[in-house]
């Protein structure tokens, strides 16, 4: 085996792509409402969005904790690592390139499970509750958004049933201008703590560390990585979240704003990471249900949830690979 240290220097340039990919990946879910109902223009919801990613990066540690020592039990190579990264950054790619919503979370976690499973760790390298738990959050947060986003959408209706659609959209679209900022920070706050803790796994492994705590400069890396991937911006994905799912209306996308933002905050607080794609298109789903249930494209959603249900069996398939190629080059 090679001296630990290429490892890792290889194990924080690939957490750094991967938030890089995830910023402009996931971070169009962030803005995808309010540029789709003109609340701002692509150009301004990118830079503002590329600003509050980074500082919601800075804000917490703790999903970082849960992704680099809830998932595997002991000790863990710096190849399986590696071979995690690649198998999540491979499927990124492919699904950003389709403008196919998918979640990197979900990628992550997979590509970590397939490269432990491949490696002599086997299945008894997994912490099976860790796991458990992170999966639960996965799985359960687009429902929460899907319910409370139903929810939010009927208490608006109900409130303003007498005011005109017009000016109800005016004053919606100014306001739609901030929850967008809170779904960013938000984001930020969750899905850039995920390298972050990729990195520290790596750091603790090899022994630059003493204990699992993330470093400042890794805090700063992760959130410019994602800041820099957010600023080019996600057309593709854009487009599907904020247009196929339901059209939108502003006071629609602020309702699947606010109700995202709070879900993704929440999540982050109590140190779990969630997938910020799952929530929004979830929202979505609820607040187009609000105003009535044939209004949502349903098959365009079940695409969607395929794509949910898949990215973890393929992304540890992609790991699995990955490691089988990072160890026939450097065993």
């Amino acid at each position: 085996m090679l001296d630990i240290h290429p490892f890792i220097i290889i194990v924080v340039v690939l957490a750094l792509v991967f938030d890089f990919i995830n910023g402009f990946h996931d971070t169009a879910n962030a803005i995808a409402t309010s540029v789709s109902t003109r609340a701002i223009s692509p150009s301004k919801a990118i830079m503002m969005a590329a600003v509050l990613n980074f500082l919601g990066a800075m804000i917490s540690t703790g999903v970082a904790k849960t992704i680099g020592g809830d998932i595997v039990v002991g000790h863990i190579e710096q190849p399986i690592i590696i071979a995690s990264l690649v198998g999540a950054i491979i499927w990124n790619l492919l699904t950003w390139k389709i403008g196919l919503p998918s979640s990197s979370s979900h990628a992550l976690v997979g590509g970590m499970i397939g490269g432990v499973l491949m490696s002599d760790m086997g299945l008894a390298g997994l912490n099976f509750a860790g796991i458990g738990k992170i999966v639960i959050a996965l799985v359960t947060s687009p429902l929460l958004g899907m319910v409370m986003g139903y929810i939010i959408m009927t208490v608006l209706f109900r409130v303003f049933e007498n005011s005109s659609p017009s000016k109800l959209n005016h004053r919606f679209k100014k306001m739609q201008i901030v929850t967008a900022a809170t779904m960013a920070f938000s984001h930020g706050s969750n899905d850039a703590q995920k390298s972050m803790g990729i990195i520290t796994l790596a750091l603790f492994s090899g022994g630059v560390i003493s204990e699992f705590e993330v470093p400042t400069i890794v805090k700063i890396l992760a959130a410019t990585a994602m800041a820099v991937g957010t600023s080019l911006g996600g057309w593709s994905i854009i487009k599907t979240v904020g247009g196929k799912i339901f059209k939108l209306e502003p006071v629609n996308g602020f309702a699947a704003d606010l109700n995202s933002s709070i879900t993704i905050f929440t999540a982050t607080m109590l140190h779990l990471p969630v997938s910020t794609t799952h929530v929004v298109s979830g929202s979505i789903m609820g607040v187009g249900a609000a105003k009535r249930i044939h209004a949502v494209r349903w098959g365009v959603a079940q695409q969607m949830v395929m794509a949910w249900v898949l990215t973890i069996p393929c992304t540890a398939a992609m790991g699995a690979l990955s490691y089988v190629a990072v160890m026939a080059v450097f065993g």
